[in-house]
């Protein structure tokens, strides 16, 4: 049995204020490049449009949430003129969610405000506790679904 943490927060409580501080930090620092409305859900949704138009019901699956979530997602960007939607050639059925140029702009500038932070944080510690952090963030990661995204981002560099 482990010996309970005397500290006066919890690692769940940590983790969430970090994610807080990251989304003020990255919404600050889009503010700064005129792209003042940024939402939590852009990233995710921006870094996967990147790559061409993607079905609402893709979208859906890639941010973990309904379809009418997703429709909701796409609908905010849309509102934002950073993307369209379209019937697909090929099945009217399905609703696709394409980037606008000023969507790809804002993709753009959200990829390299990420990169940054990046690199700050990875001059602000040592690699081996970047890695040791890392390792701890996967391991609290127990839905398989995510784990298989995070199985997807590269481990810090060591």
């Amino acid at each position: 049995m482990t010996e309970k943490s005397t500290a006066p927060y919890s690692f769940g409580d940590v983790l969430a204020l970090a994610r807080q501080s990251w989304v003020r930090q990255l919404a600050s620092r889009l503010g700064q490049l005129a792209y003042p409305d940024y939402r939590r859900s852009d990233a995710a949704a921006l870094r996967l449009l990147r790559r061409g138009p993607v079905p609402v019901g893709r979208l859906a699956v890639v941010l973990g949430v309904t379809r009418q979530a997703a429709r909701k997602v796409a609908d905010g960007l849309e509102q934002r003129q950073y993307a369209s939607t379209e019937r697909d050639s090929s099945d009217a059925r399905r609703l696709n969610v394409v980037l606008t140029p000023a969507g790809q702009a804002y993709a753009q500038a959200l990829a390299d405000v990420i990169d940054a932070l990046n690199l700050e944080l990875c001059q602000r510690v040592d690699p081996a506790q970047l890695l040791a952090a890392d390792a701890v963030l996967r391991a609290a990661i127990t839905d398989d679904a995510d784990r298989r995204r995070v199985a997807r981002v590269a481990p810090p560099p060591g």
